[in-house]
Formats: C-alpha cells, structure tokens, sequence
C-alpha cells in the first residue's frame, strides 16, 4: 500500500472515535514528537475534537485532514487557524501523525501536500508554521521538500520523563 491507495479527505464528525484512537496510539508510540501527553489525551473523549472537524479553514477553526486505507484510518494532519485580526493570515500545523505500520509509504508527504493545498486556496491565509522535535530528521526533510524553512528553535520545549527537547520552528509563505 502507497500514498497513491488511500483517500485525503476532510475528517467527518462520525470519525471521531476512529481519529481518537489513531491519535492515542501515534502519542504514546512516539512520545518526544508530540507536544501533547499521551496520558492526558487518552482520558479526552472523541468528541471533545468536534473542534477539528470542518472543510473550511475559517478564523478561529481547524481542519483536520485524514488519510484512510479503506475504512482504516491510517493519518491525519491538522490546521490551526488564527483568529486574532492581526494574525489571521497564519496558518499553524498540528498533529501530523501516520500509524506506525504505515509510515515510509508516502501517507505523511500526501497528507502535508493536501494540507497545504487547503491552505493555498484559502484567500488570506499567507503562511503556515510547524514545530518539529529538533533531531527527527525525517519529518524535517519533508516539511523541507514541501518548502518550510527552519527560523528558530525553541530549546526545552517538550520534557518526556526527565529528558528535554527542543522544537525547531518552520514556516512556508504561501504567497510573496
């Protein structure tokens, strides 16, 4: 199974429970990625991401973009939307996540492209940032390929048990 096998489509608020649990399984399998606590999120219930359902990437929303193999669902990636006046031209990805049976197949370039396609089509939205844990060389070499540039790096961002990380902090312009 590649990228090309599986359908990108807005998530739908009958796929909460499905979402949830790919979420609770990519936190706790992969811990120092996420800024989120697998613990904590894993005691959420599925609606409480109601929020993150939604084709439009309006002020104050988010979209949450799903890859599914048939009826699995295999990764998702999120889009923050800035509601602020002053900041309404940003765009901030969350929550890239593949299952880790399904990672190195494409599903995460995929996933990211469709995102920021959204993002492009939006008429005010000019830039997107990301946050990526400082040494995940993967992830970084595909926000890179899709053209984010690094512009700082938050050391200490995230501790998991008694070791720190740093976030590296990347943006892409979307229009001059």
């Amino acid at each position: 199974m590649s990228a090309a096998d599986v359908a990108i489509r807005p998530l739908a608020m009958g796929e909460l429970p499905a979402y949830k649990a790919l979420r609770d399984a990519v936190l706790a399998a992969f811990p120092e990625a996420f800024t989120s606590d697998a613990e904590a999120e894993r005691a959420r219930p599925a609606e409480s991401y109601a929020g993150r359902v939604g084709g439009i990437l309006a002020p104050g929303r988010h979209i949450t973009l799903a890859a599914w193999d048939d009826t699995t669902l295999v990764g998702a990636i999120s889009c923050e939307r800035e509601a602020r006046a002053k900041a309404r031209h940003i765009g901030h990805l969350v929550g890239m996540m593949v299952d880790a049976g399904h990672q190195g197949r494409g599903i995460g370039r995929a996933l990211l492209a469709a995102c920021i396609a959204v993002a492009r089509r939006t008429p005010d939205v000019e830039l997107l940032t990301l946050s990526v844990t400082a040494g995940n060389a993967s992830a970084t070499a595909l926000y890179e390929r899709a053209g984010f540039v690094r512009y700082g790096s938050l050391p200490r961002a995230i501790r998991v048990g008694d070791r720190y990380h740093a976030k590296d902090l990347m943006a892409l312009a979307l229009r001059p």
